[in-house]
């Protein structure tokens, strides 16, 4: 199942990045560059979201569109897609 959700990323006075997810709490990374960090916000995005399955009732949250959020001057939208695969009854 695929999906897609709006990552903020911001480029830091010591020339890093940094970016979050408005619509996954607590789902952040840092990077030197804005490519390892679009990286990095995939397989954040991809861990939070198997974590979620893991749960009893899992609710994924609703998808911000990038639109609606409100930005500061140097923050920049990517949005993230990821692919979760479900193997229901699947033993290694």
């Amino acid at each position: 199942m695929k999906f897609i959700y709006p990552a903020v990323f911001t480029k830091t006075e010591e020339n890093t990045y940094e970016g979050y997810f408005p619509d996954l709490e607590g789902c952040s990374v840092k990077a030197d560059t804005l490519e390892d960090a679009i990286e990095q916000a995939n397989e954040a995005a991809r861990s939070w979201l198997e974590a979620e399955l893991a749960e009893d009732d899992p609710m994924f949250p609703p998808v911000t569109e990038p639109d609606d959020l409100t930005l500061a001057s140097k923050e920049i939208v990517r949005n993230i897609c990821v692919t979760v695969r479900f193997y229901e009854g699947w033993d290694e």
